[in-house]
């Protein structure tokens, strides 16, 4: 029964994230998991609570999946099935792990076995989010956007350690001994200072605006992920994709990820040209997806500039594992799943922003703006933070507004505007404290046109990395185990 209430806990995790928003579930699911880890004999018990708790967790969370292998990629719907299953079971060890380490060195009073659980929760996310290229996906930081008001937290401490403030709470109310009064009193009191200390960060310009408002105009072309690529419709995507730039003139134009089903030497003679005339024509540049290959017939997912400022691209460079490349020994998998482009080279690890529309645009692609410190390598140089994405291999799921949230926590970690253009959603513009200032309909063509500043200065988040988080997790674990002489008393 323990097991399958930890399942069912990380199971109704999913409903702390986008869309549906229920913020406090992230407290609420935690907090069983630690009342659960409370009563777990040792660490074999944790680790199955803790597993059970993370498998329910990504199964909910990450279903999308099943989308992509089966629908899109081909992939017999038992063995997407299967795939997804071991997947998730993978992510589930690393809550196993943490909670096998809470119910072995848990000890003493409230406040060290809530610090041991958030030190424990913050390295178990850091590390799920850099392992094997790593998998940050519905890290429990991203529930806390705004309204909540531990969003004053994310430009300082990044979604690592929110999320380990988030686990913190959860513990410290499972753990007090709520028939004394003064430690009821000290917790409720530790709760609400944090609360209101990060509604207080929240009050806090950690960056300035800098040079004109740029007018953009971000482009949802709505090409379904199945006719794509069908060689029948290719001129009917070249026509889509020119006739949306001639349409919807800016400073700065943006088509989305892949926009052009096809390697950018194969495009019919002159294409690339007609688009920088529109650019040009318009008083600026475009920023269109699009495959390239290098001499050594190296293949790039990348983002190519044209139009007023001279050409300049960028390389994708943290390639999605199965999508984009095979991992070593794993080359069967494309035997059973038919992924167009999947065989891509990683770009350059440091590469300059855009200089275009008259700001400095550092691009990000699709999966990237799941890791923050990597964008933080173009700050303070960029004043503008731009993803184009192709979600269209995920239908009509989860993974576009969850995708939305990641990158609203993104804005706020580095005090700059984040705009997005997709295929078929949520291409939207992003304000610096993270809310959402305009948006598309999602599966709907069409263009958003805005006006945004480019943002100069650095957060703290920006200044140190995961650094601070990571930091406060050693010390929270080093006093709940260098204190634990003091088990048996209460906090």
């Amino acid at each position: 029964m323990r097991f399958l209430i930890a399942l069912l806990a990380g199971s109704a995790s999913v409903f702390a994230y986008a869309p549906f928003g229920a913020m406090p579930l992230a407290f609420f699911s935690l907090a069983v998991l630690a009342a659960l880890l409370t009563c777990a004999p040792g660490a074999r018990s944790g680790f199955l609570l803790g597993f059970a708790w993370g498998f329910g967790a990504f199964v909910a969370g990450v279903s999308w999946l099943f989308v992509a292998l089966h629908r899109y990629g081909g992939m017999p719907a038992p063995l997407a099935a299967l795939a997804i299953g071991l997947f998730c079971a993978y992510l589930a060890l690393f809550p196993g792990l943490i909670g096998a380490l809470q119910a072995r060195l848990q000890q003493g009073g409230a406040w060290r076995r809530a610090a041991l659980f958030a030190g424990l929760w913050t390295l178990g996310e850091y590390l799920r989010g850099v392992l094997f290229t790593g998998f940050p996906w519905l890290a429990v930081g991203y529930t806390q956007v705004p309204p909540s008001p531990l969003a004053g937290f994310l430009p300082v401490l990044g979604v690592y350690g929110v999320g380990g403030l988030v686990a913190f709470v959860a513990a410290l109310a499972v753990a007090a001994d709520w028939r004394r009064r003064r430690q009821v009193v000290g917790v409720a009191a530790m709760v609400a200072l944090l609360f209101v200390a990060g509604a207080g960060l929240r009050q806090i310009a950690w960056t300035q605006p800098v040079g004109e408002p740029l007018k953009v105009a971000l482009l949802q072309t709505n090409i379904e992920q199945d006719l794509k690529w069908a060689p029948a419709r290719l001129q009917d995507w070249l026509q889509v994709n020119a006739r949306m730039v001639a349409d919807n003139p800016a400073q700065l134009v943006v088509l989305p990820e892949t926009t052009l089903p096809l390697l950018s030497d194969m495009l019919p003679r002159g294409y690339l040209d007609l688009l920088a005339d529109y650019a040009r024509a318009g008083g600026g540049d475009l920023v269109l997806g699009l495959f390239t290959r290098d001499a050594d017939d190296n293949i790039y997912n990348a983002a190519v500039s044209l139009g007023s400022a001279p050409s300049q691209h960028y390389a994708k460079r943290h390639l999605v594992p199965f999508g984009e490349y095979s991992p070593p020994l794993f080359g069967w998998f494309y035997q059973l799943a038919d992924i167009p482009m999947s065989d891509q080279t990683r770009g350059a690890p440091h590469q300059p922003p855009l200089a275009v529309g008259g700001q400095k645009v550092a691009v990000n692609i699709c999966y990237e703006d799941l890791f923050g410190a990597e964008l933080l390598d173009s700050l303070p140089e960029a004043t503008l933070l731009l993803n184009i994405s192709n979600l269209a291999w995920y239908g009509d799921s989860l993974a576009l507004p969850q995708h939305l949230q990641i990158a609203r926590a993104r804005a706020l970690e580095t005090g700059r505007p984040m705009l997005r253009s997709t295929n078929t959603g949520m291409t939207a513009v992003v304000q610096p404290d993270g809310e959402v200032s305009a948006r598309l309909p999602a599966f709907e063509s069409g263009a958003l046109h805005a006006e945004v500043r480019g943002y100069q200065g650095l957060t703290p988040y920006a200044r140190w990395g995961d650094a601070a988080a990571l930091g406060l997790a050693a010390l929270a674990l080093l006093g709940a185990v260098w204190l634990r002489s003091g088990r048996g008393r209460a906090a």
